[in-house]
């Protein structure tokens, strides 16, 4: 295990080359303070202006102002790694800089300090400085950000880049899916790959190596691509398609069903989630552990008696006058003119292919088209070959019926959840969409036991399910919520680690989390019975982590703080988002014990009250020895490392390192960086250090306000909606979505480069960013529409809320613009005993007119926002404009 360290600072010594002198100049200065340089030589120290003193690297003031001058020698002052840092050490006012970036053009002006650092021959003091940088007018991109005009869907998508990505169609529950797109490189329809979830299919006859079903539709690759995707009804797992030609339309259609008749929800079996796991990307199963329940793999991959099935049916349409050829090929494997199948060598049936309801007689057809005229041709794929008698059977299935099913199936399933109805349509339709690709990929055996909420082509991870499983919880799926959360319990290690995935070391704290969360959703105190001793065992694990990092060589270092990794890159280092979700994970526990446990609700609430200290601590210790750097409107900020190891931001390279990873040398500081103190509760949205925090990310780590590579690793999403930052979230969310997910199918990558398809965990981010949009609690008040766009509500339009869940128990809304009369109107009920003291409707006009007149509340201007205090249960309320 390699750390980086500091070098050892050098104070006071001879110089040994010419001085670069600066003045540090506070508006209030600091009673007392010292100074250490990395990487150079402190030659000197003078308090210039005011009353003080300074010597052997210290100094203190007896005055409110101060000008302190420091002299260094050996400065690094070129570009590139280790340069000249200088700190300046003032208690939770600390702060770095890189000796180069001192200049009088450019000064560094850190209003957020109250500091100024210019070249000592420059003159001017600390409000001359502020005057002179203010009076350029330059802009930060928070406040360019805040003067325009809010971000809107069409906004981003004609900035942003167009991602196509495969569709899973699958049944929920079963690992035997099936990825299907067309060919995205030749042009044309297309391929179904089969998959035990991250494990392709294979054959004996292809050596054991994966195989697809690829087959081609239309004249083939050609200097056009012309093809358009939808999800039926916008949001159901049934692909429709139409590949456009000069006289010829192909539409395709595509869907998942089972082999012995149409789907339902009684019909639904899923997959024994011990068969699953171990066809798992990054899934961490031992050899023994493998080998005892090979059987059961066994049978779940190949002993079924029943196997899924995909639908693919495309009908050729002859859209011109004048008789058109359509031309069709069929998987690429041997045909059987009989029978109309795609077989191997070995008699095992592929795919069954049907011509206008006939066997098909050859692989390859070409079909002469009246006008007008239509071909229809049929493939089903089964998920494994099958004999040649259960193709025969399954040949003679309906086309209709098992469509009508496969819809009704999603439906009633979509049915189950809470409903959410918004005017725009691409968010609406993504809003089921997403619930619905989550399920996909969530499995195991129906109707009751555990569930694997896997994150794509991975394994659940704690951190990644995370967002997914407390999505379900917000649509009211608490039961597949607690049966996703027991995975991580059923794989608990005995000394009460919990670690499913690719050597992950930070998912116990982000599983207890999500416990906590659906326990604050259920309050079901039966539940935190069953698995109190778990819960404890995990929490006595991060306790006894952080006991072993009580060491006096920690102080200053991550004392009292969890060491390991939190993600691919081999970094097992004090990091602040591994303690910050380990943090709020022992606090969740707490509060679940409340009630079931209170002697160990209350020691657990002060070991974590006594790690969040801890943390904290090494938060503004990082921030001290951090260099500020320079945001747009001409002010500096401090910065902070991911962990504290580092001096500062890893990409600024005051330490050196090679840091590029996962197509960003931001990975560490954008992705698993440091805005999870916000979302963990160490940090308050509004104090000094996350200010900080949120303008270095928002400089150096995002484009458009969207995170980079995998953007929705970066929480500064969660800071922008408690802050009230409606403009700056919806940069973010509109942007992030946009570049990242396919815009027809709603399927999300990744990563912006095509890195692992069907990515749940994003997805399931955006869910959450949706619903902390439309419903989100901050303490005993429950906020609703909190940073949706204004045009929302132009006239005419509807917000509608149907027992979504919260904390609060189930919550109604329903919202009318009515404002060629207007009015605006809300109703909302929310009649748990649990209900909220107080309910906060934000209800902005599209045009930002303030109402004249309020009823059912008092109206906030800033916010947009009528507040109810002592709240009923029950709320009318109506805008006048």
């Amino acid at each position: 295990m390699v750390f980086y360290k500091f070098k050892k600072e050098k104070r006071l010594k001879k110089a040994s080359k010419a001085n670069k002198v600066v003045s540090v100049i506070w508006r209030q200065a600091p009673a007392s303070g010292s100074i250490t340089i990395m990487y150079g030589v402190l030659a000197g120290l003078k308090v210039t202006d005011g009353q003080g003193r300074a010597a052997k690297g210290e100094f203190g003031f007896k005055s409110p102002q101060g000008r302190l001058d420091i002299s260094v020698a050996d400065a690094k002052l070129e570009p590139g790694a280790k340069p000249t840092t200088v700190r300046v050490e003032n208690g939770k006012k600390s702060f770095a800089f890189f000796l180069r970036d001192v200049n009088s053009q450019t000064p560094v002006f850190i209003p957020l300090l109250g500091v100024v650092i210019i070249p000592a021959a420059d003159p001017r003091g600390y409000e001359e400085v502020q005057t002179d940088v203010q009076a350029k007018g330059h802009v930060s991109i928070h406040q360019a950000i805040e003067a325009a005009p809010e971000e809107t869907y069409e906004e981003a998508c004609a900035t942003n880049r167009v991602q196509m990505c495969p569709t899973w169609l699958g049944l929920s529950r079963d690992m035997r899916f099936f990825d299907v797109a067309h060919n995205a490189q030749m042009g044309y329809w297309g391929y179904v790959q089969a998959r035990h979830h991250s494990v392709a299919v294979s054959h004996s006859e292809t050596k054991g190596k994966e195989y697809r079903m690829d087959f081609a539709i239309g004249q083939g690759s050609a200097c056009r691509i012309d093809i358009e995707r939808r999800l039926e009804e916008g949001c159901l797992p049934i692909l429709r398609s139409i590949q456009h030609e000069d006289a010829i339309n192909y539409h395709v259609t595509a869907f998942a069903s089972l082999e012995k008749g149409p789907i339902s929800l009684k019909r639904l079996r899923g997959t024994e989630w011990e068969g699953c796991y171990p066809n798992m990307g990054g899934q961490m199963l031992k050899p023994d552990e493998v080998a005892k329940i090979k059987d059961l793999i066994e049978y779940e991959m190949h002993g079924r008696d029943e196997e899924t099935i995909c639908w693919v049916r495309v009908e050729a349409v002859n859209t011109s006058s004048t008789p058109a050829y359509a031309w069709m090929k069929l998987p690429s494997w041997k045909h059987d003119s009989l029978h109309g199948f795609s077989v191997f060598d070995t008699g095992d049936v592929l795919c069954i292919n049907r011509l206008n309801g006939k066997p098909t007689t050859q692989n390859e057809m070409a079909i002469l088209l009246p006008p007008g005229g239509t071909a229809v041709l049929d493939m089903i794929i089964p998920h494994s070959p099958l004999s040649t008698e259960r193709a025969l059977k399954l040949a003679k299935q309906d086309y209709t019926k098992h469509l009508d099913a496969c819809r009704t199936f999603w439906k009633e399933k979509l049915a189950s959840a809470s409903s959410i109805s918004v005017p725009e349509p691409a968010i609406d339709e993504r809003i089921k969409a997403g619930l619905l690709h989550c399920d996909i990929a969530t499995f195991g055996k129906e109707p009751s036991g555990t569930l694997l909420a896997s994150i794509g082509f991975y394994a659940p991870i704690g951190s990644e399910s995370s967002p997914i499983i407390q999505f379900f919880d917000s649509m009211g799926w608490h039961d597949v919520a607690e049966r996703s959360l027991q995975f991580f319990l059923d794989r608990q290690r005995e000394d009460g680690f919990i670690q499913n995935f690719g050597g992950y070391q930070l998912e116990t704290g982000p599983a207890l989390w999500s416990m906590g969360e659906h326990y604050r959703y259920t309050h079901d105190n039966a539940w935190v019975r069953k698995i109190k001793a778990k819960v404890l065992k995990s929490c006595d694990f991060l306790l006894a982590w952080r006991n072993r990092n009580k060491r006096a060589e920690l102080r200053g270092n991550g004392y009292g703080m969890l060491d390991g990794k939190v993600a691919d890159p081999e970094d097992f280092f004090h990091s602040f988002m591994l303690n910050a979700l380990s943090y709020v994970g022992i606090a969740r526990v707490a509060e679940m014990l409340k009630e079931v446990d209170p002697v160990q609700s209350k020691r657990l609430a002060k070991e974590a009250a006594a790690f969040r200290k801890d943390i904290r601590t090494a938060y503004y210790e990082s921030i001290g020895r951090s260099p500020v750097i320079p945001l747009g409107d001409g002010t500096w900020t401090p910065t902070v490392a991911p962990w504290t190891e580092y001096p500062g931001p890893l990409v600024l390279f005051a330490d050196g390192g090679d840091w590029f990873s996962h197509g960003t040398i931001a990975c560490r500081d954008s992705m698993i960086g440091s805005l999870y103190l916000v979302i963990g509760e160490v940090l308050e949205p509004r104090e000094m250090a996350t200010e900080a925090l949120l303008r270095t990310n928002q400089q150096l780590f995002t484009v458009r306000n969207a995170g980079l590579s995998q953007p929705y690793y970066c929480r500064h999403d969660h800071l922008h909606l408690i802050r009230d930052e409606v403009k700056e979230f919806l940069k973010t969310y509109y942007n992030q979505f946009t570049g990242l997910q396919d815009r027809e199918t709603y399927t999300f990558w990744e990563h912006y480069w095509f890195a692992s398809q069907h990515k749940t965990h994003e997805e399931g981010w955006f869910m959450m960013q949706t619903r902390w949009m439309l419903w989100m609690e901050q303490g005993e008040s429950l906020h609703l529409l909190k940073a949706i766009p204004r045009r929302w509500l132009e006239n005419g339009k509807q917000i509608e809320l149907k027992d979504v869940a919260s904390y609060f128990g189930k919550v109604s809304l329903k919202v009318e613009s009515k404002l060629a009369s207007g009015t605006i109107e809300a109703d909302v009920v929310c009649t748990s005993a649990r209900r909220p003291g107080s309910l906060v409707v934000r209800l902005p006009h599209p045009e930002q007119r303030k109402p004249i007149r309020v009823e059912g509340g008092v109206y906030d201007p800033k916010t947009e926002s009528v507040k109810i205090s002592g709240f009923k249960g029950k709320a009318h309320i109506r805008l006048t404009f």
